[in-house]
């Protein structure tokens, strides 16, 4: 099936794209719809299920998955994503919360904001969306779609 915004391929039981995230319309003819759909990704998981668990613990779990995962392009999006985002959050925090007073402010700043960032990002993925974060999601997608 292909996403009629912008003419990605997708999966026949898809219900949104997985490049631009619009909602796809359902297969024309009857509505069988397997009742699980097939997993396409190399671990047994959904895909976006599999993205989800990418951001559980941040830049950890980001780079597990993108050692185990070696089909998925959607996985290894939120993979590479989950890496970039959440080590840079955690480097600037360590960096910030040795600078007495005004660094432990911004350290504060940036944990608040690594935890809003965190819910959005598992909220995207598990509703099966590539949702790109600024600079790093292009880097990210760039990176998901090297053949490994």
């Amino acid at each position: 099936m292909f996403c009629p915004k912008c003419g990605t391929e997708n999966p026949e039981y898809a219900k949104f794209c997985t490049k631009c995230g619009a909602e796809l319309a359902p297969p024309a003819g009857g509505s069988e719809t397997p009742a699980t759909p097939p997993a396409q990704t190399s671990i047994g998981l959904q895909p976006n299920i599999a993205g989800l668990l990418c951001y559980v613990a941040g830049w950890i779990t980001g780079i597990i998955f993108l050692v185990i995962e070696k089909k998925s392009q959607f996985v290894k999006f939120h993979a590479w994503q989950s890496i970039m985002t959440f080590a840079v959050l955690n480097v600037a925090y360590l960096i910030f919360f040795r600078i007495p007073v005004i660094g432990w402010v911004i350290a504060w700043i940036i944990s608040i904001l690594s935890f809003v960032l965190w819910i959005i990002l598992i909220i995207q993925a598990g509703t099966g969306k590539m949702w790109k974060l600024p600079l790093v999601g292009n880097w990210a997608e760039r990176q998901a779609s090297k053949v490994s």
